[in-house]
């Protein structure tokens, strides 16, 4: 892949030297492996004579033309007040996720196409100034065979024949950065909603519509749109909303103007839990949000990145809770975003929420739980310092004084400033240009069965916060909040008060941190957690229990235990799955191996336990198969699994998802063999199926397996949809003893996956590959060694990261073994 890397001091000094009015792109996508592009750009500069370079990476340019004069490259001399540029080249279909990503669907051999440019993959279809604060109108015409959907930013202004083809030229656009220019193109099935104030489309490939849940789909997004419009008190920006679910997609999501891609997972081929659909709905709020916040008001620079996604994130909840069926989704917060922030912020790569971003490389590896989660986390601390009506009249402010232009974080805390009258520059300090988590506990004394002193201590990051403080005695619950600072507060409002069996700091997530509960809290847990009924307050006692294991202060059969006893009573399907998952991690990596065995025991027979008590086709009893199914088996817990697999258990949908499921759980452990895979693809040939056999092959527990596994993720060229279905199968925790001899082929080999891959692809395959399974000082002295060389900044980050894992894995057995 050709390097499209820009610094920000380049791309400073180019939107000091012009201005971009408008881009004309025509593209012909009549070719299976090249597309001729062809722009036509007009730009101004305050700087006659200068010279600029404009962006792109083609296969081959036919042609530079400015100001009527031919040039021999890129760079643009000579420039004039007013310019006009035509670039005429052919571009590359990729199979990368970026640039014009295309696709052959196996059931039908229908050609599917979709665009994905952030941070700056625009270049690779057409010729621009790729960085987002040089923002343009966009026309885009496009010829393609007559039978293909054509989805773009705005609607269709003129559709005409071509010979054997079709020219579709699509409106222009309002002004857009380029990396939010999209083209979805092929034989797309087409839904339609055109009941409300804004037209909504949704699209996916012909051999899934069967799949797509359109109605609740559609549903969603009105409701999010209705809600949305009105909390920010600016009409939504654009003339339609399409949202386009296209193959091998790279994440999740991404927020298009006005044409939103999204991955495939979330067209759902089979019976799925509660959980799924609050996630697909969080993903599609958040995606409507960035509609504002990064589509009608974009960053100047990818270093407020986070005025995106924190913002999206933060919007996303808050939309699901409310406007939508899923009020409790702020549980799910806490137990997944608020989780992976932590994670995050803990690694020795953690950064502020807004940091510096030298150049495209770094905003790259930015996209984390740092910039989504703990961005979001930060805004819930805001919300409540200083009142959701008075921040959402500060983003009112902030989208009338910069619709369509670019904003930094300076332009955005001046009108939450504005608003709150209130100077936010020590907040702004505090929160978003540190790293770090605050790890908050209770310290009290207890007389006569009241507090008589009661304080919360802050370790690490000492910052402000204000927070809600829930003390719990049986059904009763007392909340008070607080305001607190530096190492130690004083909270004088709980002396007196009668003291309860459970204190929860931080109760109803108002800030980001860290929370410990003191040991007579943590017995209340144990024995109680079923019997407290806030959803929430559960999932923040949930999610305590598994930072005091990730930070050896808890072990991990402790967690385990506490799962086994209360998963079964847990309401919210979002947090059975997430600690279950949980259970399952610290078994792989926090438990002593000693014991690790005895613990998978007590999983597996507490889950077909479950299963087999839980209500035939409830959201929970398929949450304990699917749990079981990743689960390590003895040869009797894969006997139960290979019954269920042919129907033995009441109510169980085995739809063709959960039969891949099962069965990849079974290959693992050599209870299924590669016949029964060519079996199961050949009773699902899709696209999907194709990613599923991949995987499952690749659990195959047997050296040759893993040999296969290994070269063709190193050596070979595969998309990054396959490379992700094989690096899931590659490691199983029922199988580090056939990856032994991986750990140090790991660091011979990774230098020459990132040399040789996009960067999308190798960082899966560079993260995929680390032999975190190999919970061993050998691991850390390995990476040590490989770290103590020069090496690039983004392999550097991923490595490290992954290397920190191990040496909080490390500490925790030696918790779990004391």
């Amino acid at each position: 892949m050709v390097s499209t890397n820009l610094t920000e001091v380049a791309a400073r000094e180019r939107a000091r030297l012009v201005e971009v009015d408008e881009y004309r792109v025509r593209l012909d996508l009549t070719g299976d492996h090249t597309f001729a592009s062809t722009t036509e750009v007009w730009f101004r500069t305050a700087r006659p004579r200068s010279t600029v370079r404009i962006d792109l990476v083609a296969d081959a340019v036919h042609e530079v033309v400015l100001n009527g004069f031919a040039q021999n490259d890129l760079l643009l001399r000579d420039l004039q007040e007013q310019n006009h540029l035509v670039v005429r080249a052919d571009c590359r279909y990729l199979r990368t996720g970026a640039g014009l990503h295309r696709f052959v669907d196996p059931v039908d051999d229908g050609v599917y196409l979709f665009t994905q440019f952030e941070p700056a993959d625009a270049q690779r279809v057409f010729a621009c100034f790729d960085q987002p604060d040089l923002k343009a109108r966009f026309e885009l015409t496009v010829v393609a065979p007559p039978s293909w959907t054509l989805v773009s930013n705005t609607p269709v202004r003129q559709r005409r024949p071509v010979g054997d083809f079709v020219e579709v030229t699509f409106e222009q656009t309002p002004p857009l950065p380029t990396y939010l220019v999209s083209l979805v193109a092929g034989q797309y099935a087409e839904f339609r909603d055109d009941s409300g104030s804004v037209p909504l489309g949704l699209y996916c490939r012909s051999s899934l519509a069967k799949h797509l849940d359109a109605s609740r789909l559609f549903t969603e997004t009105k409701q999010g749109l209705e809600f949305l419009t009105r909390s920010f008190g600016t009409p939504y920006p654009f003339a339609k909303y399409d949202q386009c679910f296209v193959p091998e997609f790279n994440g999740g999501a991404m927020e298009n103007a006005a044409c939103t891609t999204l991955s495939e997972k979330y067209v759902f081929r089979g019976r799925v839990t509660r959980t799924d659909f609050e996630r697909r709905a969080e993903t599609v709020l958040h995606e409507l949000a960035h509609m504002w916040f990064g589509d009608l008001v974009t960053m100047q620079w990818w270093d407020d990145l986070w005025l995106n996604e924190s913002f999206a994130t933060w919007v996303g909840f808050h939309t699901l809770v409310e406007a939508t069926e899923y009020r409790s989704a702020w549980a799910t917060f806490a137990v997944h975003e608020e989780a992976w922030a932590r994670w995050q912020d803990k690694l020795p790569s953690a950064h502020p929420i807004a940091c510096p971003t030298p150049d495209l490389y770094a905003a790259e590896v930015n996209f984390d739980g740092i910039t989504y989660a703990k961005g979001a986390s930060v805004l819930r601390q805001l919300v409540a310092r200083i009142g959701l009506d008075t921040f959402l009249v500060g983003l009112r402010e902030y989208f009338g004084a910069h619709a369509w232009g670019n904003a930094t974080l300076a332009d955005l805390i001046t009108a939450l400033s504005k608003a709150a009258d209130q100077d936010l520059s020590s907040w702004t300090e505090e929160w978003l240009t540190t790293t770090g988590v605050s790890v908050l506990r209770p310290e009290f004394t207890v007389e006569d069965g009241k507090y008589t002193r009661f304080a919360i201590l802050q370790e690490s990051a000492a910052r402000a916060h204000r927070l809600a403080v829930g003390v719990y005695a049986g059904a009763s619950r007392r909340r008070v909040e607080v305001e607190i600072s530096g190492p130690r507060t004083e909270v004088p409002s709980l002396v007196g008060v009668p003291a309860g069996d459970l204190v929860v700091l931080n109760d109803d997530t108002l800030t980001y941190a860290d929370i410990r509960l003191d040991p007579r809290s943590l017995a209340a847990v144990r024995e109680g957690l079923s019997s407290i009924e806030r959803p929430l307050t559960r999932a923040l006692c949930w999610s305590a229990t598994w930072e005091m294991v990730r930070d050896a202060e808890l072990p991990a059969r402790d967690l385990v235990d506490l799962v086994m006893r209360h998963v079964g009573t847990e309401s919210e399907v979002s947090v059975v799955a997430r600690v279950l998952w949980q259970a399952g991690t610290s078994l792989s990596y926090f438990a002593d191996p000693a014991w690790e065995a005895q613990g998978w025991e007590i999983v597996s027979d507490r889950l077909v336990e479950l299963a087999t008590a839980a209500e035939p086709g409830s959201d929970h009893q398929l949450a304990f198969v699917r749990s079981l199914a990743g689960s390590v088996l003895s040869p009797r817990h894969s006997e139960v699994l290979r019954g269920w697999f042919s129907g033995t258990l009441p109510g169980l949908a085995l739809d063709t998802d959960l039969r891949w499921h099962i069965l990849c759980g079974l290959v693992a452990h050599g209870a299924a063999d590669p016949a029964a895979i060519a079996a199961e693809l050949e009773r699902d040939p899709t696209a999907t199926g194709h990613l599923a056999a991949e995987r499952a092959r690749a659990l195959i527990p047997t050296t040759q397996a893993k040999e296969t596994v290994w070269a063709r993720l190193v050596e070979g060229e595969l998309s990054n949809a396959t490379s992700e279905a094989i690096v899931g199968g590659f490691w199983h925790p029922a199988q580090p003893h056939l990856l032994r001899p991986y750990v140090t082929r790991y660091f011979d080999d990774v230098d020459g996956v990132w040399e040789r891959r996009s960067s999308e692809s190798a960082q899966t395959v560079v993260r995929g590959l680390f032999p975190e399974w190999h919970v061993h000082e050998e691991t850390v002295a390995l990476t040590t060694q490989w770290l103590s060389a020069e090496r690039p900044a983004g392999l550097r980050r991923i490595v490290s990261e992954a290397n920190a894992s191990v040496v909080r894995a490390l500490a925790a057995r030696r918790c779990d073994r004391g």
